[in-house]
């Protein structure tokens, strides 16, 4: 049974930082891409981040390059997401994903088409003016 579950969202004020978790479970997991999609009330999904199997690529859609980074421990299995300097229009439901093309930049977008079990819950993260 395929697990994804996500962890560390909250309030935080602009300029501020977070660091999201995921864990996965009933996959191998350091063989399969990972990946971040958020969504705003109102507002179509958007692929945030993924990473191959083993960490050789990342890629980031351009509103949060340079702030956002995402990695992994394939010995924990688990990926996680560091996020700095959150603008207010960060403000979203995080989601964690596996198994997620992730080649080029074109793949970025794609992220939002993973649906359970391949995704977990979502985390929230509100960013405060």
């Amino acid at each position: 049974q395929v697990q994804v579950v996500e962890s560390g969202g909250g309030l935080v004020q602009a300029g501020g930082s977070l660091r999201l978790s995921c864990t996965v479970s009933g996959l191998t997991f350091d063989e399969i891409n990972m990946g971040w999609f958020r969504q705003a009330p109102g507002k179509e999904r958007e692929g945030v981040s993924c990473i191959k199997w083993n960490g050789g690529v990342t890629l980031y859609a351009d509103s949060v390059k340079g702030r956002f980074t995402i990695s992994r421990d394939n010995a924990k299995n688990t990926l996680n997401l560091k996020m700095n300097s959150l603008k207010p229009e960060d403000t979203a439901m995080y989601y964690c994903v596996a198994g997620p093309r992730c080649d080029g930049e074109s793949d970025v977008p794609l992220i939002t088409r993973i649906e359970p079990p391949y995704r977990g819950q979502g985390t929230q993260v509100t960013v405060s003016s």
